[in-house]
């Protein structure tokens, strides 16, 4: 098979030469202990780096070292300009390094390169420079009041906004630079300080990010990376008593672990969950259109998107249509190292996640389903799993209901409009959906139906930094982006002065 390798940046293999550890105060951390983890390229399950791990002595300094830059006073007291400046120079420095963060991304994560230069440094880029603009843009109210105590007063009433303080960022493995960003950017927007807990699997960009963010002249202390497995330290940090505020982004069922710990301190919380997100194709939709729509949406980054299209719909009269012409298409996609240019996909994270997606796979042959597309071995070094498309699926069925988070579509056929409906809702999440018409007064009429954060029309995945993002029931609590995650790194206080 022929393949195009990326040639690796000496920079990016000094890098991974270094030995890495927590970051806080502006460098890398002292402490002498030398617990250690292997860092694995998933396209190859090589050792790529290791990294030291924080004990829960670390924690408290990764808290402290965020704690006394607030309280100093030295970010959130700057000029609001000024704090956008910086950021905007963060902005280009992560631009310069942009192919460098990119190579780092696809080695440790294991997505194509195109993707981490498209999403990871160029998405992440415009996000960068959106979310700088609100540090001069934060704003209160001016109210009036009607107290009627002390008789004849006047009053003066406003809210403010004012930073949250510390911010404790847990960021997932599938988008590991591009999510960081979007806690890091708008809460150093507000003035908070900032600790960035990676996922075990990838914390390389996460590292890389905090040395750009002190060349860029953010004060020590104000950026800081935990490198520590989750499990032992990602409770520490959520019940600290000096954080005031999670962002946490991962699965339904940490993510519920990680909300009843931050209740314990009145710890103010956003959660963006897990989803098993729909695709509604109504009878006039533009199959070709859609079927695009299926292997973008659903199989980017391998399927390990929490927004991905997992569940098709599909009118039963195009139902067999629909499936061979998808089929065709997945079976045809070449698979590969990230850093090959010519792969079009790439491995899963890791070995635990692999062995996940083919374990549904062999449930879905259990109760029946059939594999149009994949669902075979890969001849391949690393963690791969062949994109698979699942026909004859049924509602009830285990991959129909459940977040897989890999590159299998399941496709379901349905009768009439108000039966497609009523499954597109049947789900314990509600993150995102599509639906896949020409009709407008039809989509009209549905989008107040679905039980979904975002619904996108003729289109499944894209976000922007203006465009709020969450979930409905189980996919989460608040929102991310725009002025909603301007909210989310503030606290309102409200004024009121007599005279």
């Amino acid at each position: 098979m022929a393949t195009s390798l990326v040639s690796t940046l000496p920079a990016v293999e000094g890098f991974l030469d270094k030995r890495h550890r927590s970051f806080l105060d502006g460098g890398q951390c002292r402490t002498q202990h030398e617990r250690s983890m292997d860092i694995l390229d998933p396209a190859t399950a090589g050792v790529l780096t290791r990294v030291q791990l924080a004990d829960l002595e670390e924690v408290d300094a990764v808290v402290a070292s965020a704690h006394r830059a607030f309280t100093s006073g030295c970010w959130s007291k700057l000029a609001p300009a000024a704090r956008e400046r910086i950021l905007l120079r963060f902005a280009d420095l992560v631009e310069a390094h942009g192919e460098e963060l990119a190579q780092l991304e696809t080695l440790n994560q294991g997505k194509s390169i195109h993707l981490s230069r498209a999403i990871e440094v160029g998405a992440s880029l415009n996000y960068m420079r959106y979310m700088a603009g609100w540090a001069t843009k934060i704003e209160g109210q001016t109210l009036d009041v009607s107290i009627p105590m002390p008789e004849h007063a006047r009053f003066n009433a406003y809210t403010r906004r004012e930073p949250a303080g510390v911010v404790a960022g847990i960021v997932p493995w599938n988008f590991p630079m591009m999510i960081a960003l979007w806690k890091v950017i708008p809460a150093l927007a507000c003035g908070c300080t900032v600790i960035i807990k990676p996922a075990d699997e990838t914390p390389l960009t996460a590292l890389r990010l905090a040395e750009l963010a002190v060349e860029a002249g953010i004060p020590a202390g104000v950026f800081n990376v935990l490198i520590g497995r989750g499990a032992e330290v990602g409770p520490a940090l959520v019940a600290h008593p000096l954080v005031n505020k999670v962002s946490f982004t991962g699965s339904t069922a940490v993510g519920k672990q990680v909300g009843i710990a931050a209740l314990q301190n009145m710890t103010r919380f956003i959660l963006e969950l897990g989803g098993k997100n729909p695709m509604l194709l109504l009878e006039d939709a533009d199959l070709d259109k859609a079927v695009a729509g299926a292997i973008g949406g659903g199989l980017l980054n391998q399927g390990q998107v929490c927004a991905a299209a997992s569940r098709i719909y599909v009118q039963a009269r195009q139902y067999e249509r629909f499936v061979e012409a998808l089929s065709a298409q997945v079976g045809a996609l070449s698979i590969g190292a990230g850093m090959d240019a010519t792969a079009q996909v790439g491995p899963l994270v890791s070995k635990k996640q692999q062995s996940s997606v083919l374990n549904y796979l062999e449930i879905a042959r259990r109760e029946g389903a059939r594999f149009a597309a994949g669902g075979q071995p890969v001849d391949l070094p690393g963690y791969f799993v062949a994109p698979t498309v699942l026909a004859d699926m049924q509602q009830r069925m285990t991959c129909v209901q459940e977040e897989i988070f890999g590159p299998v579509l399941s496709v379901v056929p349905y009768d009439n409009l108000e039966q497609g409906l009523q499954m597109v809702n049947d789900s314990r999440y509600g993150l995102t959906a599509s639906l896949w018409s020409n009709d407008l007064g039809r989509v009209m009429e549905l989008i107040p139906q679905i039980e979904a954060g975002t619904v996108w029309v003729n289109n499944h995945v894209p976000v922007d930094p203006n465009l709020p993002f969450g979930g409905y029931k189980q996919s989460g609590m608040g929102r991310e982006f725009g002025r909603s995650a301007i909210e989310g790194f503030t606290e309102i206080k409200s004024v009121c002065i007599t005279y």
